[in-house]
């Protein structure tokens, strides 16, 4: 019997730290394993899963280049979450505009 594979989210992927730590480092370079795990205090292995999870959601890439994985990323898909974000972009406005006419009139 054979496994489905599991697809992971934009927002599933970005869920842990560690994966959100990648994307940062990935952000300024593309980078191979090697330079990515020297940034974790967990295995080589470790790190190569959490890779395969930002890859299933889309937000990184990697291309062969000779022994090494070369890791990009793909920001673009970062979209997702900032329209998302978004929605909630009134709610804060409403609450800090709340927020500042309370200050105002208790002056």
């Amino acid at each position: 019997m054979t496994q489905l594979a599991v697809k992971y989210d934009v927002f599933q992927a970005i869920a842990d730290p560690t994966r959100r730590h990648v994307l940062q480092l990935l952000a300024s370079s593309d980078k191979p394993i090697s330079l990515i795990s020297e940034n974790f205090s967990i295995s080589r292995t470790a790190v190569v899963k959490h890779l395969k999870i930002l890859e299933q959601a889309e937000l990184v890439s990697a291309q062969k280049k000779g022994r090494e994985k070369i890791y990009t990323l793909h920001a673009d898909k970062l979209k997702e979450i900032e329209d998302w974000l978004q929605y909630f972009d009134l709610f804060w406005d409403n609450k800090l505009a709340q927020l500042q006419s309370i200050f105002e009139n208790n002056q």
